[in-house]
């Protein structure tokens, strides 16, 4: 094992795409265990309504996750399908729930970490949504409600926000760049890691100041490593590297 970092997100695992499961698993069988630390950047589910949710299809991811963590580090920072990703949970995977922003250093570099949709300030309908389902009351109450009643109202959730993503345009559901900005400066970052628009890129800006944005894991795999030997790396069929 060396001292490498790596940094997933949007896997969106759920039982009707059982190729994503396979291939996370695969990652965490095969790629995962030479690292000593591996941070998951949100929605790794499709939808998660609670820690009493049976997880069909998905228990094996799981258990593979607790299997890694016996070697590696395993921190989760909730997405905006996987917000209420509890306690029991993260027991079960053997992960530690860590809360955005979450600061790094890296080599001489000082890291954040977001989902990234707190960046897309343009959107301000998903914004009033966000704030209103991250509300720990809101959390509470919601969580009150039987099982089944939570997952239809998160299904429903879900096909809301499908068919509201066909009447945006698309530079809406990306970051803004002055939000970008003020993250860079607020948090005195060089580098701000980050999932959810489903569009892996290595974005470099005035100074040393970098963005990346990982992938989702439909079809393909996506992460980012580091190491103190190679820097960042991010390892997308998508993204053409640095030369």
């Amino acid at each position: 094992m060396t001292d490498e970092y790596l940094f997933i997100s949007d896997c969106h695992l759920d039982r009707s795409r059982p190729e994503i499961s396979k291939n996370l698993i695969d990652f965490l069988v095969n790629r995962a265990p030479a690292a000593r630390f591996l941070y998951i950047l949100g929605d790794l589910f499709e939808v998660w309504p609670g820690d009493d949710d049976p997880a069909l299809g998905l228990r094996d991811m799981i258990t593979t996750l607790k299997q890694l963590s016996h070697n590696t580090n395993i921190y989760f920072l909730a997405g905006n399908r996987d917000f209420l990703v509890g306690d029991a949970l993260a027991k079960q995977a053997g992960f530690e729930i860590i809360t955005e922003p979450a600061n790094l250093t890296l080599g001489s570099q000082q890291v954040l970490l977001l989902h990234g949709d707190v960046l897309c300030t343009d959107d301000h309908d998903y914004q009033a949504f966000r704030a209103q389902v991250r509300n720990p009351v809101w959390q509470s109450h919601f969580l009150q409600k039987p099982l089944a009643e939570r997952q239809d109202i998160a299904a429903g959730m879900r096909a809301d926000s499908k068919a509201a993503m066909y009447d945006k345009p698309d530079e809406i559901m990306d970051v803004n760049r002055q939000t970008v900005d003020s993250f860079f400066e607020q948090h005195q970052a060089e580098v701000i890691i980050h999932g959810h628009t489903h569009r892996p890129a290595v974005h470099r800006y005035k100074g040393s100041a970098t963005r990346y944005v990982l992938g989702d894991w439909n079809p393909e795999p996506s992460y980012l490593s580091w190491s103190i030997a190679s820097g960042f790396e991010l390892h997308d069929l998508r993204v053409t590297p640095d030369p």
